[in-house]
């Protein structure tokens, strides 16, 4: 079971049942690159799923066939000419893709063709990328004289390390499925087609999991990013007491025993 909650035309948030939600840029004319609006309402949909305990899992997609995003569409976004509007614009985004990020489950960028500038800042905020075999991914923000602004420069570098990071924004080249794999930006290639079908699967087989294990995961994980080594291993530690007398783990534990009694009675 599953519905559909339009933010607009562009941002579709789709809930299933099992608490997996599946966002979905919606300009596939545009290749779903994102007005202001839209990047408003991303935001928006973002914050709504950030006091959501009922998810499991969020799934971000492109509509379509050829895009996953293209990031903010330049045919608007030219017509912002001062440094105050880029600022305008870029906060919304950052401060978009910093709550997803954060979010306490795990998010899956379902990334189907083309995924260029700000459509790769958008999938380096994700923990998992799914790609398909078309992909065509690429901070290529240098080729237009700019930067990133949606974090992607801080992401790429705790992703692949200083010296590929800077190789990765200088060349601003475009990276297909292997590249992506290679440097560690994909998790998994898949056939045209077929990435949000597999990211589907994924976030049902979380979904399935023990949720305050699978938030405890992402929990301890994401502490390492943002605290010392020592603090971090402390937020580990103070993680696993309280799952350890969960009600899931000592079911888990009861049938490990039991599968290794009926085990040996069968030996």
């Amino acid at each position: 079971m599953r519905y559909t909650v339009a933010m607009s035309d562009t941002i579709q948030l789709t809930h299933h049942e099992n608490g997996v939600v599946v966002i979905t840029f919606n300009r596939p004319r545009a290749h779903n690159a994102l007005t202001i609006e839209a990047m408003q309402l991303f935001q928006q949909s973002i914050y709504r799923l950030t006091d959501d305990s009922t998810i499991r899992a969020v799934i971000l997609t492109g509509a379509g066939e050829k895009a996953f995003c293209s990031g903010g569409d330049l045919v608007e976004l030219s017509q912002r000419t001062t440094e105050a509007a880029a600022r305008e614009f870029i906060t919304i985004m950052g401060d978009a893709l910093l709550a997803l990020e954060r979010l306490p489950v795990p998010v899956i960028a379902a990334i189907n063709g083309f995924a260029l500038g700000g459509g790769s800042e958008i999938a380096l905020a994700c923990d998992i990328r799914i790609v398909d075999e078309a992909v065509k991914m690429g901070l290529v923000q240098i080729k237009m004289a700019v930067t990133p602004g949606w974090g992607a420069g801080q992401r790429l570098l705790r992703t692949i390390g200083y010296a590929k990071a800077m190789e990765t924004l200088l060349r601003g080249a475009i990276l297909r499925a292997d590249d992506l794999l290679a440097l560690g930006l994909a998790n998994q290639v898949v056939a045209t087609g077929q990435a949000l079908t597999t990211a589907l699967e994924f976030a049902n087989e979380s979904a399935s999991q023990p949720p305050n294990v699978v938030r405890g995961i992402k929990a301890l994980l994401q502490a390492g990013f943002n605290q010392p080594y020592e603090e971090a291993l402390q937020t580990e530690r103070e993680i696993f007491p309280p799952l350890w007398v969960s009600d899931a783990h000592i079911e888990a534990v009861e049938q490990f025993f039991q599968r290794q009694q009926a085990k040996n009675n069968g030996d």
